[in-house]
């Protein structure tokens, strides 16, 4: 079983920034596609960020672009998602979610991955 974890949400002050990391259990991170989205109440997924297997490939929205970094660490075998410029509409649950299946795929889209953690709360205040 595949267990996704987000770690470093938390209350931020308008225009700062902010790293979310994410681990996945069971394999070394390289197996996974690794995306990153957020939700808001009563909102679809927002997607905010993905990553391909080897890092060599990053996906963003037109909306985030200049403010959202994705990257891999391959030494903490760590998926990191680096937001600055953040808003009170940055507000939301950020969730990480990895692809272990092979073949095409459309990387925006959250049903691309098999496996999201529980998510963690980012806040920011005006």
């Amino acid at each position: 079983q595949v267990h996704v974890a987000e770690s470093g949400g938390g209350l931020v002050q308008a225009g700062g920034s902010l790293r979310l990391s994410c681990t996945v259990s069971g394999r070394t991170m390289r197996w996974y596609v690794m995306g990153w989205f957020r939700q808001v109440p009563r909102k679809d997924h927002e997607f905010l960020a993905c990553i391909n297997r080897n890092g060599g490939e990053t996906t963003y929205p037109d909306s985030m672009k200049g403010r959202v970094t994705i990257s891999r660490d391959a030494a903490e075998d760590t998926v990191h998602l680096q937001l600055g410029g953040l808003k009170p509409e940055d507000t939301a649950v950020y969730y990480c979610a990895a692809r272990s299946l092979t073949g095409s795929y459309y990387c925006p889209s959250a049903g691309a991955y098999d496996s999201w953690g529980q998510g963690t709360q980012v806040t920011v205040s005006s």
